[in-house]
């Protein structure tokens, strides 16, 4: 990674995924530093129930605290938020995070194209945003928008994923500013900021 291409001035990362991206959340969550005038937000593909195992999980996993997100929950950086499970997550002008129960987006509630679109359009060039392995094409919609939007997007190398289609998908329908792998998205979100 070119030093010049180092993100400064992002407020949010946000990070989507489905299957296998709880593998690759896992082996970069727990070794990122404190976050940087940033917070993250994770939106992955989950069962439509009201377990909150994935985000006990990170949160004993990861040395950066993570918050529960609830309807107009402030979004404050040097945190992590999951976007609960059955609900879109959206992001609100005065840097609150709402939700959303309308109807499901590529079979998905949360839907990551919604997530990084909104997102997009209240950060703007301020956003970065991650798309992992997984096995449909939401996201890669969402990148275009966040690019559009003056943002970073990011793919993880499809020869990293556990599950390849959803990344690979991006790469070939978006023109991402890196590709990386799990320990290259790790050393890319720790220099945000630096």
């Amino acid at each position: 990674m070119e030093e010049s291409k180092i993100i400064s001035g992002c407020k949010v990362v946000i990070i989507g995924g489905s299957a296998g991206s709880l593998n690759a959340l896992m082996q970069i969550l727990p070794e990122l530093p404190e976050l940087k005038g940033f917070a993250i937000v994770i939106v992955v593909h989950r069962k439509s129930t009201d377990d909150q195992t994935l985000e006990e999980l990170i949160a004993l996993k990861s040395s950066v605290s993570v918050k529960p997100v609830e309807d107009k929950v402030p979004l404050l950086p040097g945190f992590v938020y999951v976007a609960p499970s059955n609900y879109h997550l959206l992001f609100e002008k005065n840097e609150t995070l709402s939700l959303d129960i309308s109807e499901k987006i590529n079979y998905s509630r949360p839907s990551i194209d919604v997530s990084f679109e909104s997102a997009a359009e209240i950060y703007g060039e301020s956003l970065v945003g991650i798309l992992l392995s997984g096995s449909n094409t939401d996201g890669t919609y969402g990148l275009k928008t966040i690019q559009a939007a003056g943002g970073t997007i990011v793919v993880q190398n499809p020869l990293a994923a556990d599950m390849p289609f959803m990344p690979h998908n991006a790469i070939l329908n978006t023109q991402p500013n890196f590709v990386l792998d799990n320990n290259e998205i790790l050393k890319f979100i720790s220099t945000i900021n630096t």
